[in-house]
């Protein structure tokens, strides 16, 4: 499994709201229902004004603009900075999904795109690596990320048979084809795993780690993938993705451990020894150190909470 499909399956994006925004006027609000889930919208007429709480300055994104929302911060979207925003968890309806809402009269922008609820287990760790807000330019050879919205803006509209769930499996195809865009366009100075795949060396090496989790891994190993001196890749690395390649590594282990923990068909002895750990001891110290309890633990809760519901 490549990358991005194994960050998309760990995530288990589940697309809950997938509608349109029609505003005219002047108008504001601040996106207050982020926490947990991924937002991915473009803007298919107009032009509009994105701010992130904590982060100074807003940035105009125009028809043709695909934007993500993955850090969970409260996003202020209006048709001027200057406008006083409004709550949109008190505007909005919260079970507006396969609708084009109109807002203060519509006409002047519209939106379309999903809401996201992600796996929490994970979704902390994955999500930290993406920027808080990624832009897309969805013009010129962007061609499949338009067909799909193009696609999508048309079942919401015609609401034909089944609209609703063909809506939400183009949602998630928008949302794939958006992070594939922005890794062909991540500037140089992004760190986090997900934003180094982009770099042809390091690229390789992460690759390869998700590829054989199992392996005995070295630095030189990893380094030997880059086509770097040992040295170099790991400043390199540490650089760019924020962390060494072993802890990165360890990271990515502990996170296939907890999902075929989750999933109940496997012992503990046998994750371990497939994940590389030569004793149980071994891994289960590491997954304690990574996830906050011992794996043990980790499953009877998870069982405790499939029963629970």
């Amino acid at each position: 499994m490549d990358v991005l499909s194994e960050l998309l399956s760990l995530l288990k994006p589940r697309s809950y709201i997938t509608a349109g925004f029609d505003a005219g006027g002047q108008w504001a609000l601040t996106l207050d229902d982020l926490a947990g889930r991924i937002k991915c919208y473009t803007v298919m007429k107009g032009d509009c004004w994105l701010s992130i709480e904590g982060i100074g300055g807003a940035l105009k994104v125009s028809a043709g603009d695909c934007f993500v929302l993955p850090s969970g911060r409260p996003v202020h979207i209006a048709s001027d900075p200057q406008v006083e925003p409004r709550r949109a968890s008190e505007v909005l309806d919260p079970n507006r999904s396969g609708e084009v809402v109109t807002y203060n009269g519509g006409g002047d922008v519209l939106l379309v795109g999903s809401r996201f609820e992600v796996d929490g287990r994970h979704a902390e760790f994955m999500l930290k690596t993406l920027p808080p807000l990624i832009r897309i330019d969805t013009s010129s050879d962007k061609a499949r990320l338009r067909l799909y919205l193009d696609l999508m803006m048309a079942e919401l509209k015609e609401m034909k048979p089944g609209a609703m769930s063909v809506a939400q499996n183009l949602s998630h195809m928008i949302l794939a084809q958006a992070l594939r865009l922005y890794l062909k366009a991540v500037c140089e100075a992004e760190v986090g795993w997900f934003a180094a795949l982009s770099d042809a060396r390091l690229g390789k090496a992460i690759e390869a780690m998700h590829s054989e989790p199992s392996r005995a891994w070295t630095l030189e190993a990893l380094a030997h993938k880059a086509g770097m001196s040992r040295s170099s890749f790991a400043n390199h690395f540490r650089r760019r993705v924020g962390e060494t390649p072993m802890s990165y590594l360890t990271q990515r282990r502990m996170m296939s451990a907890a999902e075929r923990l989750s999933q109940g068909r496997e012992s503990i002895a046998q994750i371990s020894a497939s994940l590389g750990y030569a004793s149980e001891h071994s891994f289960n110290t590491a997954f304690k150190r990574v996830m906050g309890l011992p794996p043990r633990q980790f499953g009877r809760g998870k069982e405790q909470l499939s029963t629970a519901i």
